[in-house]
């Protein structure tokens, strides 16, 4: 069953999806992955929304605990996974991945955000689990 995202999530969506065009207008695309994380940070505190960047999330099988199981690039208001690229060739794991990312940390919602592309709009992908 869909549970609707909350307005808090809705409204942190349309302020990512802001901020990756944003910063993709001033920059353009080619540069390294962290410069655009970087920037997009900047924006973030700018809105005084809070993050955690490179936020590891400990992985749990049945009753094994891997501390370093994964790292989150950034984690929105704890709410909101979003991951960086600045890769030319799209990649269909990149989905894979984040859609893991959900299932284990219990997110609903999650971003990819590939700048290396001539229009932004083509680089955000909006998942929802």
């Amino acid at each position: 069953m869909f549970v609707k995202l909350s307005d808090k999530e809705e409204y942190l969506a349309k302020q990512i999806v802001d901020i990756a065009i944003r910063v993709h207008k001033e920059l353009g695309p080619g540069l390294l992955e962290s410069v655009y994380e970087k920037c997009f940070y900047y924006e973030l505190g700018n809105r005084n929304i809070m993050y955690q960047k490179q936020k590891e999330v400990p992985v749990i099988y049945q009753t094994l605990i891997i501390d370093e199981g994964l790292r989150l690039d950034l984690l929105v208001e704890d709410l909101i996974i979003v991951e960086f690229k600045a890769q030319e060739n799209y990649h269909p794991v990149w989905e894979a991945q984040l859609l893991s990312y959900l299932k284990l940390t219990g997110k609903r919602l999650g971003f990819l955000i590939n700048f290396h592309v001539p229009l932004m709009k083509d680089g955000i992908k909006r998942m929802i689990l």
